[in-house]
């Protein structure tokens, strides 16, 4: 492709990027300031997370900043009465942000919807007294099965202003998996639409409710509303169904908050896994809330003119933490959009940051590589001046990725923020912040007050350069509270794998000699050839590298001599063979790339071309499906849409 060539020589070139001065100059968090924050932190890292919760409005302050008498179910600022929807809504209604955009909405087909933040303020309690109307309290749990509509962002805060708990369900999941969750959390009430927009195409939402519903062992759901969004056939089942519109149109536009304990739950939410047996995260309202407050600050320089926008679906926890409450917390104004980014063509992700003026956008390593199969024409034609940073999320963002991105998205002047947080953590963990050296591949450092190390399974550190498991030595104000339903798991499953009471993050990474961290994928995503682990996203990394190649997915299968081999999915660039070269011959050009990307250990025994990689909204390259379409298994809960044409 016409980028690779440019791309090469300038990673021969400069393997660090510095951010322009007037980025530096201008950003919430100074050099010095941070050098005064990681200070701080490392000689008493509570004040340092007090200073960050004094940034917030409480009903009443913690008695201490952190409980560990229960480790590792920690609490951060006990005693503390809280609601982390009157830091997102309500009390901005009595500042200057009263009347300023906090939502603009674009559904696939066009249609546009804008709210303020007072009128965001309104619409969310008529939800929340619809709610209590229907018998729905403090503790009650309620499943949000819904697409990306400015309805689930007033769900999500309705639901957390009367002290209830959610649970968001993507809609690309089957009735099975939705049948399961709401068994599983014990919801009284669910919230869908009766269908929405992808590709051009309608899904009837609907429809997979009420088989969801149908089966005995679907819970105690008391009442369903739907959202008319489609007008597609809704069969509506009286009493239990309610359409959205009858129900908020009688209720008041004012409602009280809940006032509630820090640690009382805020969601649950089931993580993507790759075990094909997802776990509920719990997070409450406290720690959380300080959390997304200051990682979105700080890492992304919220500034009074932004206009943010991260693609993330609500159902994932990027949605959660940089699509609903984050933004809503800086008093930011967000972008959400309904639809495929390539619908009606591969312009659309730009053309939204053109008609709105997009300033920062926070989008999936994924999404980036499908849009580089597509070459820099759709970019070109579209006005992407406005923006001044970019960020990613999600999986390891390789090298010719972040450079296309940086490049041909951010002209060589907006800094990238390559993220690494997780379900578990609830907020950026690792990342640089706009003043910081970039290195195309690498996460950056821990940012002030996370303590993270590579350590080798006995827990001792390694060497700089050698891959080893990802640990964190201490809390932080954004992590789960516990696995709904399985007491037991927190400690088993996250603070005991690993010796040293350190929490084991599950991913495998390295260290290089200037301390920046380098995500080399899930430890269950590690391939053992011959003895060697190799990390299934270097191997792809090396394999986009060719031009020939814009994405690639790697599973390791068994082999009877070698106990497990590499096996490469790829997809092609329209013009690989554009030197006559057969199929045959790419294959062997691509092993032999890789060996002299990554050594001799890195052999591939199979690479099988595809139009496609399927992977989640998120961003994530399913690879437990591809390993599971080998080896004939079953692999577990999977969306019944799997999107293997955006993210």
């Amino acid at each position: 492709m016409d980028h690779t060539g440019a791309v090469d020589a300038l990673l021969q070139e400069e393997r660090v990027f510095r951010p322009l001065p007037q980025i530096v100059i201008e950003a919430n968090v100074n050099p010095q300031e941070y050098r005064m924050a990681l200070e701080k932190a490392e000689q008493d890292v509570l004040s340092y997370w007090e200073d960050a919760a004094h940034e917030l409005d409480w009903f009443k302050k913690w008695d201490a900043v952190l409980d560990d008498s229960k480790a590792p179910q920690y609490t951060w600022f006990p005693g503390a009465k809280c609601n982390i929807v009157y830091n997102a809504l309500d009390r901005h209604i009595d500042s200057p942000n009263k009347n300023k955009l906090a939502l603009i909405w674009e559904g696939e087909p066009g249609d546009q919807r804008k709210y303020t933040y007072y009128e965001l303020y309104r619409e969310v309690n008529r939800f929340a007294n619809a709610l209590r109307s229907l018998g729905i309290g403090r503790g009650d749990h309620v499943v949000l099965y819904m697409p990306l509509l400015p309805e689930v962002t007033i769900a999500m805060l309705a639901v957390a202003k009367i002290g209830a708990v959610h649970t968001l369900v993507y809609g690309g999941y089957s009735a099975k998996v939705l049948r399961d969750r709401l068994r599983d959390v014990g919801a009284k009430l669910l919230v869908t639409a009766d269908g929405f927009y992808r590709n051009g195409k309608v899904i009837n939402l609907k429809h997979i409710v009420d088989e969801a519903l149908s089966g005995a062992d679907a819970g105690g759901v008391e009442s369903c509303v739907v959202v008319h969004r489609a007008n597609v056939e809704a069969e509506m089942h009286e009493p239990r169904d309610l359409w959205y519109a009858d129900l908020v149109r009688r209720e008041s536009p004012e409602s009280p908050t809940e006032v509630l304990n820090t640690d009382d739950p805020l969601f649950i939410l089931y993580s993507s896994g790759t075990t094909g047996t997802p776990k509920g995260i719990v997070h409450s309202h406290g720690g959380y809330m300080v959390g997304v407050n200051r990682t979105l600050n700080w890492v992304f320089d919220i500034k009074p003119t932004d206009i943010f926008w991260c693609t993330a679906d609500a159902g994932w926890i990027t949605g959660h933490s940089y699509v609903v409450y984050g933004p809503l917390i800086a008093g930011t104004t967000t972008v959400m959009y309904e639809g495929s980014a390539l619908y009606p063509q591969a312009d659309r992700l730009w053309d939204v940051v053109d008609r709105y003026g997009v300033t920062i956008l926070y989008t999936a390593p994924t999404l980036i590589r499908m849009l580089m199969r597509y070459g820099t024409q759709y970019p070109r034609q579209k006005d992407l001046s406005t923006l001044r940073l970019l960020g990613t999320v999600g999986e390891p963002c390789n090298p010719e990725a972040w450079v296309w991105l940086y490049k041909n998205i951010g002209h060589s002047e907006c800094p990238i923020m390559d993220t690494w947080w997780q379900t578990e953590s609830g907020m950026i963990l690792i990342s640089p912040l706009p003043l910081s050296l970039l290195k195309p591949g690498s996460v950056n450092r821990p940012i002030p007050g996370i303590d993270a190390d590579v350590v080798d399974a006995q827990g001792q550190p390694v060497p700089a350069g050698k891959g080893g498991f990802l640990v964190l030595r201490q809390p932080w104000p954004g992590m789960m509270r516990g696995i709904h339903g399985a007491p037991d798991a927190l400690r088993e499953d996250y603070w005991e794998r690993i010796p040293g009471g350190v929490y084991c993050a599950g991913d495998v990474a390295r260290k290089d000699a200037d301390g920046y961290f380098w995500i080399q994928g899930r430890a269950d995503e590690v391939m053992n050839i011959a003895g060697h682990r190799i990390g299934t996203a270097e191997v792809e990394s090396a394999l986009v590298s060719h031009k020939a190649v814009t994405e690639a997915a790697v599973i390791g299968v068994p082999d009877s001599i070698k106990g497990e081999v590499a096996k490469a999915f790829v997809v092609l660039a329209e013009e690989w063979d554009a030197d006559g070269a057969s199929l045959d011959d790419l294959v062997r050009a691509l092993r032999a790339h890789v060996r002299a990307e990554l050594g001799s250990v890195a052999e591939i025994k199979t690479i099988e071309p595809r139009a496609s990689l399927p992977r989640t909204p998120s961003g994530k390259i399913l690879r437990r499906l591809l390993r599971a379409e080998e080896l004939g298994e079953d692999p577990g809960d999977m969306p019944s849409l799997v999107q293997d044409d955006d993210a």
